[in-house]
């Protein structure tokens, strides 16, 4: 029934742009529109999305819809298969701006020696922003994001996060911005990584609620009308356990290809400093997808 709950949150956010079947990736570092496609990333959640659109007090209405997918598969020896995939809606009308994304990640595998495949990658994220510029530098915005990952042992994990963005660079093809603000996270955990905890002899609750401050740095550079870059840095602190902190790094290349295809190939890291027991202090994912932007 937990997971039910879990999945029925994802799939509203997913309704405010167009249903998509989603196995696959931690998507972009930015709901921001351009000519090439946008990249992808793995975290959803209070990372990566949470760049801010353009600001540009002359700015015409705008209205983006972008889907993406990739994969790899292997046989023989060893059998693996990952699936990724996201669907990406942007809005923008004078200096309101509202964006939502989902992203998924799937992948099975079988080594040398073992009798049948399992399941390595899962999860589900998805997430909705609205963006209020105040003046050309400076935007106010509030989002929220859940997410289902398996492998990090949470069921479902809901973010909550208001803040300010300022853009120190703003130039058409050229720009670097940074954001401040609060995040309130709350993670309903998995049965197993409960039993990790209790047998590590330090049980967790079911669930638990953080008050978390929160830095990110954004800098993209479009180096032609047919390539670009885009990366970004975030810091997590929680409020009142200095030990808990998180730290998010994405990169990411796109390139067009013919008309509205793109491929891009992404990088990111993500290290918590406390993970629950059992789970590792850092992941990283790599994937390159197409992507086809459908308005």
């Amino acid at each position: 029934m937990t997971r039910f709950r879990c999945l029925s949150f994802i799939s509203l956010v997913a309704l405010s742009f167009v249903p998509v079947v989603a196995h696959a990736q931690d998507e972009p570092k930015s709901l921001l529109s351009g000519k090439t496609a946008t990249k992808g990333s793995e975290d959803v959640a209070t990372t990566g999305f949470e760049a801010a659109a353009k600001a540009d007090d002359a700015v015409a209405d705008q209205l983006e819809l972008k889907i993406s997918a990739g994969g790899m598969g292997t046989g023989g020896n060893a059998e693996s298969l990952a699936l990724t995939s996201s669907s990406k809606l942007h809005y923008r009308h004078e200096q309101n701006q509202l964006s939502s994304a989902l992203v998924g990640n799937y992948g099975r595998a079988r080594s040398a020696g073992s009798a049948s495949t399992q399941t390595n990658v899962e999860n589900l994220q998805g997430k909705i922003r609205y963006d209020r510029f105040i003046t050309k530098r400076v935007a106010l915005f509030v989002g929220v994001s859940g997410l289902t990952n398996r492998f990090l042992g949470l069921d479902f994990r809901l973010n909550l996060d208001p803040g300010l963005a300022y853009y120190f660079v703003e130039e058409a093809k050229h720009r670097a911005w940074g954001e401040i603000g609060y995040d309130l996270q709350y993670d309903l955990r998995r049965d197993d990584a409960i039993a990790a905890s209790i047998a590590s002899g330090a049980p967790l609750s079911k669930s638990d609620l953080s008050h978390n401050g929160r830095l990110f740095f954004g800098y993209e550079n479009s180096l032609s009308d047919t390539f670009a870059l885009d990366t970004g840095l975030e810091y997590l602190q929680r409020l009142s356990k200095t030990e808990d902190w998180r730290l998010n790094w994405d990169l990411g290349l796109t390139s067009n290809i013919a008309g509205n295809l793109s491929i891009a190939t992404t990088f990111n890291v993500r290290f918590d400093h406390n993970p629950l027991p059992g789970i590792k202090k850092t992941d990283y994912m790599s994937a390159v997808s197409l992507v086809y932007q459908l308005l």
